[in-house]
């Protein structure tokens, strides 16, 4: 009996724990100690295909990527609350590599989620890069999140950072990336919302930070294939800045390298708009018009609404086909509107 019972806990152990190498459905990390993994990245390596990444209160100091094979999996703040669990770094596009390489627009991603499938919940991901304190780096573009999945979904997700915070974007040219942002945070300046995704913004408070300059910024710059009816919907939301009156854009139309094909297509709808935001609210890029991108707004309100000759406006009848369930549906009928 006496035997039984000292050999009961290493067996309970020993069907508990997966093999070394094995993959498994739900890992806990915390800094703490108390979790399986004390880093982020160590959870999502350890995590199967469909499983979830359970992340304690802390601020994880790291890089992480989320590779194509880890389809279906989930991240998770186990508070509910976004800024409890906070997963940052602070490369920037000019910061130097061990080998004397700048990291680029992509590389200085805090988050890069490529998965299909994946789905994030209750925590924050910031890029720190901090301008002032770097004046010997120009390139300063730092990306929080770059994804390049489909049929994502981020609810209740805070993405800090300044120029280029989120990346949205798909795997390859002519690929499908749908990507969900319910009850999301978003901050920045300069085209913090970019990319060639089909992504939708659904009550979202977005912050367009002051950085002390005329234009102070850009909401967007969506670089949507000219095929693809569907890029950023912004719908239901709030922007809220303390910039200067009529100091931001809702966007500029992205042509990366200069590909005639990207034509922006971004629709803002329903929407609360501060005093920062300029009464011709779309503006050219890199010589290309934004007149020739896919502009509209929809019952926008507040002190940055308006109706006026450059501020193209959708009707009844077309804002009945730019919904969240249409950008998102595809050709499986996809909905995880709600």
């Amino acid at each position: 009996m006496v035997k039984s019972l000292l050999l009961a806990p290493v067996l309970t152990g020993a069907l508990l724990c997966p093999p070394a190498g094995a993959a498994a459905a739900d890992v806990v990390v915390a800094k703490d100690g108390s979790g399986a993994y004390a880093t982020v990245q160590a959870g999502i390596d350890a995590v199967s295909a469909g499983g979830t990444v359970s992340v304690k209160p802390g601020t994880y100091h790291e890089v992480i990527t989320v590779p194509a094979g880890k389809t279906g999996i989930t991240l998770r703040g186990t508070t509910g609350k976004a800024a409890d669990v906070v997963v940052d770094y602070d490369n920037a596009s000019g910061t130097k590599k061990p080998d004397g390489s700048t990291y680029g627009t992509s590389g200085s991603a805090t988050a890069t989620i490529a998965a299909n499938g994946f789905t994030a919940t209750a925590l924050t991901f910031r890029n720190s890069f901090d301008r002032a304190a770097h004046p010997e780096i120009t390139a300063t573009q730092a990306v929080a999140v770059k994804t390049t999945g489909d049929r994502m979904v981020f609810d209740n997700v805070t993405f800090l950072g300044h120029q280029d915070t989120l990346y949205a974007d798909t795997a390859a040219v002519g690929t499908a990336g749908r990507q969900y942002y319910r009850n999301c945070a978003i901050s920045g300046d300069v085209d913090f919302l970019f990319g060639r995704a089909s992504a939708v913004f659904d009550r979202a408070t977005i912050t367009a930070l002051d950085r002390g300059s005329n234009p102070d910024g850009y909401l967007t710059a969506a670089s949507t294939r000219r095929s693809n009816p569907y890029g950023f919907l912004i719908v239901g939301s709030r922007v809220v800045s303390a910039a200067a009156n009529a100091s931001f854009y809702l966007g500029r139309p992205w042509h990366p390298g200069g590909d005639a094909d990207a034509i922006a297509q971004v629709v803002v709808r329903e929407t609360v708009l501060p005093a920062a935001i300029t009464a011709t609210p779309w503006t050219d890029m890199s010589g290309f018009s934004w007149r020739d991108a896919r502009f509209a707004e929809y019952r926008n309100s507040g002190p940055g609404a308006g109706t006026g000759a450059d501020r193209p406006q959708l009707t009844a009848a077309q804002a009945a086909t730019f919904t969240a369930r249409r950008y998102l549906a595809g050709g499986d009928g996809w909905n995880p509107v709600h």
